[in-house]
């Protein structure tokens, strides 16, 4: 017998955090043939029943199970606030272990931003524990989904949810239920990426191979992708989201899940405009933005969340392509897909972008054809000269990256913005009449001052104005 065949034949340890009972494999067999085993844990059946699992996967379920983690970026999260949670929920025996995007974060060496916690201690359990510790409690609107934020001396906040198992659900939201099994609490999660858990000692929990995903770049979902898809619609735009922050190439997609999307796409038209637009525009600064874009028009999402049915998805490609390395607005990149004001007024409707993101796409689609001049830079200049609008130096930035117009970006950000010399009370003392005259002197005469690419002085202008204005009295005599 190999050494190989005896370890799988005497399998011991722990499978996800709970003893082998039995192990009986099919004989004769190998590890490169796909043959499966059955497997029985010690613990009780409701946590885990008998499981016939290919020979390669339990080596796999064997060896993550014991994976720790002891990372800087693992250690950093301890601070004082952080042990004292730890240690409060170590002494009333309730197990806490961080969840999701803080393990993936984790995994591929990077300081998570936000860390969410899970436990098996039930809201009414923690709120018991946080009371009698004197531990304040904020935000209570998450307690109906199982989520307590405790404040730790008035320092750190805490985010920890309770296992649970979504019962009902529309689509939308979730009726939960909560558990103490935290297989059963991962099954519920979208992505397998997004599934593990990590205990505060760096014992990793992966009950659906999450970090063998992250490490092939990877993208799928937990168990089967439909049912995933219905329990919450939104987890379209989030697979798209996270397969352009994770994957390595730009179409690797299964067709499975391409066909789950396409199946259940029409699931996004009950998703609201901001939840829609949040996970639009994180796909649109991640990775291969175009080409996702475009994968969602081949599987007809664009009608259910607000962008034009039918659009130049070239001018997308060319657009996203001199533009990335310049760090466009989201809005900016869409706007390739938008002929005019109509489909970005459509937009805004429908995702709800703010009054802000909807002037940056009218002002994109209305200036971000050719203007040619001996000078490129000078149309620019002469918006920002005319305007008076107080953001017009991002909205003209936003254009010139639309355009991929690097160098000139750079020469625009550089110029100070000139100033116009006159004032309507200099054009009085200089014996303008008052009246709607006033305003149309005060144009021709700004307009002398742009065209001498904004160096005139206050004194030339005036003398020119006089030398006008003379002119026309001699004319009229």
């Amino acid at each position: 017998m190999t050494s190989t065949a005896r370890i799988a034949r005497n399998l011991a340890g722990r499978f996800n955090g709970h003893r082998f009972k039995q192990c009986c494999l099919p004989l004769p067999w190998s590890l490169n043939q796909p043959q499966t085993y059955r497997l029985q844990t010690a613990s009780a059946p409701r946590i885990t029943p008998a499981l016939n699992l290919p020979v390669s996967t339990c080596f796999r379920y064997f060896s993550s199970a014991k994976m720790k983690i002891d990372s800087p970026e693992f250690r950093g999260l301890f601070t004082p606030e952080l042990k004292q949670l730890a240690e409060l929920f170590e002494r009333y025996q309730y197990e806490l272990r961080i969840a999701g995007g803080a393990v993936r974060d984790l995994l591929t060496k990077k300081q998570p931003q936000d860390v969410d916690f899970a436990t098996i201690a039930t809201p009414d359990q923690m709120k018991e524990m946080f009371t009698k510790e004197g531990i304040r409690m904020i935000n209570a609107k998450g307690e109906k989904h199982g989520t307590i934020t405790a404040r730790i001396n008035d320092k750190e906040n805490f985010e920890i949810t309770t296992l649970r198992i979504d019962r009902v659900t529309d689509g939308r939201h979730a009726e939960v239920e909560f558990t103490t099994d935290w297989r059963t609490d991962a099954e519920r999660r979208d992505l397998t990426i997004n599934s593990m858990f990590l205990g505060l000692d760096g014992t990793l929990y992966d009950f659906f191979n999450g970090k063998e995903a992250l490490e092939r770049c990877h993208i799928a979902f937990v168990g089967n992708a439909a049912t995933r898809i219905q329990e919450d619609y939104l987890r379209i735009l989030r697979y798209f989201r996270f397969y352009g922050r994770i994957a390595r190439e730009s179409n690797k997609h299964t067709p499975e899940t391409l066909q789950s999307i396409r199946e259940n796409g029409h699931g996004l038209a009950g998703i609201s405009g901001e939840r829609i637009w949040m996970e639009v525009r994180k796909i649109l600064t991640g990775n291969f933005a175009a080409d996702l874009i475009h994968c969602m028009y081949d599987l007809d999402l664009a009608r259910h969340i607000g962008i034009p049915p039918e659009a130049d998805l070239q001018e997308l490609h060319k657009v996203y392509q001199r533009s990335q390395s310049l760090h466009p607005h989201p809005v900016t990149i869409l706007s390739a897909l938008f002929k005019d004001e109509n489909d970005v007024l459509t937009m805004e409707q429908r995702m709800r972008i703010s009054a802000e993101e909807r002037k940056t796409a009218l002002y994109v689609i209305a200036e971000r054809g050719d203007k040619p001049h001996k000078n490129p830079l000078k149309p620019y200049q002469d918006i920002v000269v005319c305007s008076k609008e107080k953001n017009i130096i991002k909205y003209v930035s936003e254009v010139l990256k639309y355009r991929g117009e690097s160098q000139m970006l750079v020469d625009f950000r550089s110029w100070d913005v000139a100033k116009f010399p006159l004032s309507g009370k200099d054009l009085l003392a200089a014996g303008v009449p008052k009246g709607r005259g006033l305003g149309g002197v005060m144009e021709t005469v700004r307009q002398w001052w742009m065209d001498s690419d904004f160096k005139a002085t206050k004194e030339e202008l005036l003398e020119r104005l006089q030398e006008t204005m003379q002119e026309q009295g001699k004319g009229d005599s």
